[in-house]
C-alpha cells in the first residue's frame, strides 16, 4: 500500500509563454464553456517508464520540459490566462496579460511506481499526492514527480471551462512534440489550436440562457451537496478493468458501437453492485458527452481550443436494468441518445444546466468520462508511450473513465472508483462476464 506522504516536493516554479509572444487576448466564453462552471476541475495523471535517478531529471530533464511547457503555452495561452467575472451585462471572458503563468511542481516519490500504476484496487487517496492542486484564480497546474530509477509522472489540474477533453489532450501531444523536438516548434505546423470563438453561432440564443442560470445557482446552490471531501471519499478504493474488447457490439438486433456496450456493461454492473434495491423503479440514468466539433454548421477545426461538447442523458428504471438481458436494454437507451445527435447537437440544449442539476441531485447518475477516441496512450514525450494514464476526479464524481487499451487490439480500459464492498461484487460480476466469454 502506497504512504500518502511519500511524495516530496523539490521545487515549484511558474511557467509562462516566452515574452513578449503572446500579446494581451481576450477571448469570449461561449454557451458550450458556460455550463462547465459547475463541474470541479479536471485531474489527469499519466505514468512513463523512466529508469534515471532524481539527478538525472534534474540536470537533463527538467530544463527541457520547463521551456517546452513555455514554448507550448505561447499557442495554448488560455491555460495560463484567468476568467474575468465583470458584473451584468457584462459577460464572463478568459483574459491573457502579460505575466500569467501556470504552476509547475517537480516531485520526488519513494512509492512503488509499479503498485501506484497497478491494475488492482486501492485507496483512491494513494493517487492525490501526484496531482497539483490548482490554486484560486489559476486555470491549469501541472505536477512531475519522480520514482527514482523506475518511473515519472506527470499529473494535470485544469479548470473545464478553458478546455474539454480533446482540448486538453491536444495541449499535451503538441507540449510532449516540442519537448521531442528539442523546442523547434515547427513539429506544430500542422496542428496549431484554433482559438476562433467567433465561428460557434447560436440561433437558439443559449449563451443568456446558462448566464442567468449561472447566476442563480451560484447564489443558491451547495456544490458540495453537504458532504466534505473526507466523507466523500471515505472507504473508496480505484480499480481498472481491461480487456473488455470480448463484449459483442450489439444489442438485439441493433448493431451499436463498442462505446456503447461498454458504457452499458458498466452502467448495469455498477447499479448491480449497489444494494439499493428501494430504487428498482426510479429512473437511473448515464450521462456522457459528444464532441461537436464536426456535426456543427459550419463545422469546427478537430483543433478547435475550448468546450464542443453535446450533454447526452440515457435513462432506464433500476429494475429494467438489472434483468438478465439489462446490458441490452442500457445499450439500446444509451444508443437512443446517440441516434438523436443526428437531429443536431443542440436539440434540448437549453436544458443542458438544469437537466444535468435535476438529474445529479436525485443520486441516481453515473456519468462517463474521457472516451477511447482520445487516445491518451498515444502521448509520448521521447521516454515511450505512458504505462498507464489514470483520471483522479472520478474518485469525487462518481464517474466511470473510458480510455483506449495501451496494448492495442481494440480493448478499452475502464476506471471505477467505488466503496470497497461494491467494488467487489462489481469485480465478481466483470469476472463472470470474462469466463462466460472463454
Amino acid at each position: 500500500m502506497v504512504n500518502f506522504h511519500s511524495v516530496k516536493v523539490v521545487d515549484e516554479f511558474q511557467i509562462s509563454p516566452p515574452p513578449s509572444s503572446v500579446p494581451t487576448t481576450s477571448l469570449p466564453l461561449t454557451f458550450f464553456d458556460i455550463p462547465w462552471f459547475l463541474c470541479r476541475p479536471m485531474q489527469r495523471l499519466f505514468f512513463f517508464e523512466f529508469p534515471h535517478p532524481t539527478s538525472f531529471l534534474v540536470d537533463n530533464v527538467l530544463p527541457n520540459l520547463k521551456h517546452s511547457l513555455s514554448l507550448t503555452l505561447q499557442h495554448f495561452f488560455p491555460f495560463a490566462a484567468n476568467i474575468t467575472y465583470p458584473s451584468p451585462p457584462q459577460k464572463p471572458c478568459i483574459l491573457f496579460q502579460y505575466g500569467d503563468s501556470i504552476p509547475f511542481i517537480v516531485a520526488e516519490s519513494t512509492a512503488d511506481f509499479n503498485l501506484v500504476i497497478s491494475n488492482h484496487p486501492m485507496d483512491v487517496r494513494e493517487l492525490h499526492p501526484y496531482v497539483p492542486k490548482l490554486p484560486p484564480q489559476h486555470l491549469l497546474a501541472v505536477q512531475v514527480t519522480l520514482f527514482p530509477n523506475s518511473g515519472i509522472g506527470i499529473g494535470f489540474e485544469f479548470c473545464h471551462v478553458v478546455a474539454d477533453g480533446m482540448a486538453f489532450n491536444h495541449f499535451v501531444k503538441s507540449w510532449a512534440s516540442v519537448y521531442r523536438s528539442g523546442g523547434d516548434l515547427t513539429c506544430l505546423d500542422n496542428s496549431l489550436p484554433s482559438h476562433a470563438r467567433e465561428a460557434i453561432r447560436d440561433p437558439q440564443e443559449l449563451e443568456p440562457i446558462f448566464l442567468r442560470e449561472l447566476q442563480n445557482w451560484t447564489s443558491s446552490w451547495d456544490y458540495d451537496m453537504g458532504f466534505s471531501m473526507d466523507q466523500q471519499l471515505a472507504d473508496k478504493v480505484k480499480a481498472t478493468f481491461v480487456s473488455l474488447k470480448c463484449l459483442e457490439a450489439k444489442a438485439g438486433q441493433i448493431r451499436i458501437s463498442k462505446f456503447v456496450v461498454i458504457c452499458a456493461f458498466v452502467w448495469v454492473n455498477v447499479i448491480k453492485s449497489r444494494e439499493d434495491e428501494a430504487t428498482n423503479y426510479k429512473v437511473h440514468y448515464l450521462g456522457f458527452v459528444a464532441d461537436c466539433r464536426g456535426r456543427l454548421k459550419p463545422k469546427l477545426p478537430i483543433t478547435y481550443f475550448g468546450n464542443c461538447l453535446s450533454v447526452c442523458y440515457a435513462s432506464a428504471k433500476r429494475s429494467e436494468l438489472i434483468q438478465e438481458n439489462g446490458i441490452t436494454i442500457a445499450a439500446k437507451a444509451i444508443a437512443k441518445q446517440v441516434k438523436e445527435l443526428e437531429n443536431g447537437v443542440l436539440e434540448r440544449a437549453e436544458k443542458w444546466m438544469s437537466d444535468w442539476k435535476e438529474i445529479s441531485e436525485q443520486g441516481t447518475l453515473i456519468t462517463i468520462s474521457g472516451s477511447p477516441k482520445l487516445r491518451v496512450c498515444d502521448i509520448d514525450f521521447g521516454w515511450g508511450r505512458p504505462k498507464k494514464s489514470k483520471v483522479v476526479q472520478i474518485d469525487v464524481l462518481g464517474a466511470v473513465s473510458i480510455s483506449k487499451l495501451r496494448d492495442g487490439g481494440g480493448g478499452v480500459e475502464v476506471g471505477l472508483a467505488l466503496p470497497r464492498s461494491q467494488m467487489d461484487v462489481f469485480n465478481a460480476l466483470f469476472q463472470q462476464h470474462l469466463e462466460r466469454r472463454m
